[in-house]
């Protein structure tokens, strides 16, 4: 029967591990890691069943015992789930949190017309007018350069969806909104 000191190291190192092993497998599911931690795993669930919760007698190290186990065991359902669901290939990586590199399709990608941008100039002015901003609107050419930098993000975003460009006034300020075309 080992004593409390060693029982309390052993706790604190199985707590470590568990720490690293649920780090690992994150890593394994962002795509950062290419194999799964499965040696660490069971290695983990080998050490921790070496200890028989009857044999450590005192209450704290006993509930510590208790917490440990049951984490390992919530974290092992939560892996086999998500293992499960990369099998079936119903898991999407969280892409917010990978660097994302779209390469965009030439075809998807279309500039903006001069009678379009000339068109939204003309109702910038207007809208401006109507909220009693002095002074003049952005020139053709840069409503045109706008345009095209928003298809292209819209395009990247939800693919190669007709969009309509229009102004709006909100909280006073007029404004150049996109809407996706039905």
């Amino acid at each position: 029967m080992k004593d409390r000191k060693q029982i309390a190291l052993d706790l604190d190192s199985f707590q470590s591990r568990l720490k690293e092993l649920e780090i690992r497998y994150e890593q394994y599911f962002a795509g950062v890691e290419k194999r799964e931690p499965y040696r660490e795993r069971t290695d983990l669930s080998r050490l921790i069943r070496q200890y028989n919760p009857a044999l450590i007698t005192q209450t704290d190290l006993k509930f510590r015992y208790h917490g440990l186990t049951s984490r390992l065991a919530s974290y092992s359902q939560y892996w086999d789930r998500i293992l499960r669901l990369i099998d079936e290939g119903k898991y999407h990586r969280h892409l917010s949190k990978s660097p994302k590199h779209p390469t965009p399709n030439p075809q998807n990608t279309r500039t903006s017309s001069p009678e379009e941008a000339e068109l939204l100039h003309k109702e910038l002015l207007q809208a401006r007018k109507q909220c009693g901003i002095p002074g003049d609107a952005p020139d053709p050419e840069k409503i045109a350069s706008f345009l095209t930098a928003q298809r292209e993000k819209i395009s990247q975003k939800f693919g190669d969806r007709p969009v309509e460009f229009m102004v709006d006034i909100s909280a006073g300020k007029p404004r150049i909104k996109v809407r996706l075309k039905q």
